[in-house]
């Protein structure tokens, strides 16, 4: 069984990060995913890919699925890249060339 281990990001609709340093363990879709007939929802025959656990660490996470015989994907936590501006570069004049 295959699992996959990574950070949790930043929720694009709000600019707090609370809750964004846990790590989180997903366990790999092993059947396709198919769109039913009567509704059109899609729908899966294996429901273990609706399991996602949190861990505080990532060497927590890797301990457990080392602890299960899982073999793991550990996909690294992107760094926060900050541009520092100046409130008044918003209303700084650019002359246009032409």
């Amino acid at each position: 069984m295959d699992v996959r281990i990574y950070c949790k990001s930043k929720n694009t609709m709000q600019s707090g990060r609370a809750k964004t340093g846990q790590w989180i363990l997903e366990l790999e879709e092993t059947s396709q995913r198919s769109p039913e007939d009567l509704n059109g929802w899609t729908s899966c025959e294996d429901t273990r890919n609706q399991i996602a656990m949190k861990f505080p660490t990532k060497e927590k996470a890797i301990n457990y699925a080392t602890k299960n015989n899982w073999q793991y994907q550990v996909i690294p936590q992107q760094e926060r890249v900050v541009t520092p501006r100046n409130f008044a570069d918003n209303f700084k004049y650019i002359p246009v060339e032409e």
